[in-house]
């Protein structure tokens, strides 16, 4: 079979696709593609400490590891809007979306079927107070970089990606 006559079946399922309605073509697009979790992360340094600096980080349950503000997008929630909110509600550290900066990379594929969206903030920790709920979150303290406390696994790997902490490959970490 030569190439053109191989087009040909994959040319006459387009044809038909794009004439079915919208509503179909997005049911069909949902069956066949893979579905992602979308989450916020917010990687938030104390523009007040010296070099190699200082991250807010969370102790949650079961309380033995620490991690990053973060948490799932709810329904149409734009993802920098969410990084906010999870920061706000997990540590009583409020910032405008605006005041937040994409990481580079800002969306971190994890293979177990979710996304990260990654946002960085530099602030100064005597201008804030951490306040915590005790239920979702135990404890949000500042840790130097340089002696990081056991962070848990996803927090250790994407932290890792931008070269900070145990599971540094080198580098700075996100742009601060």
């Amino acid at each position: 079979m030569t190439a053109a006559l191989a087009r040909v079946p994959r040319a006459v399922l387009y044809r038909v696709f794009y004439r079915l309605p919208v509503k179909f073509r997005h049911r069909l697009v949902r069956l066949a593609v893979p579905k992602y979790i979308v989450g916020a992360v917010a990687v938030v340094w104390d523009a007040d400490a010296p070099e190699p600096g200082r991250l807010l980080l969370l102790r949650q349950p079961p309380g033995r590891k620490w991690g990053l503000p973060a948490g799932l997008l709810r329904r149409a929630e734009p993802p920098v809007v969410g990084a906010a909110r999870e920061l706000a509600e997990e540590s009583g550290v409020r910032l405008r979306p605006d005041q937040l900066a994409p990481a580079v990379p800002n969306a971190i594929v994890h293979a177990q079927g979710w996304v990260d969206m990654v946002f960085t903030a530099r602030i100064p920790a005597s201008g804030v107070e951490l306040v915590v709920d005790g239920a979702e979150v135990y404890e949000a303290a500042w840790h130097p970089v340089d002696g990081l406390p056991t962070l848990t696994t996803n927090t250790a790997r994407l932290l890792g990606l931008y070269g900070i902490g145990p599971r540094a490959a080198g580098g700075r970490g996100p742009a601060r």
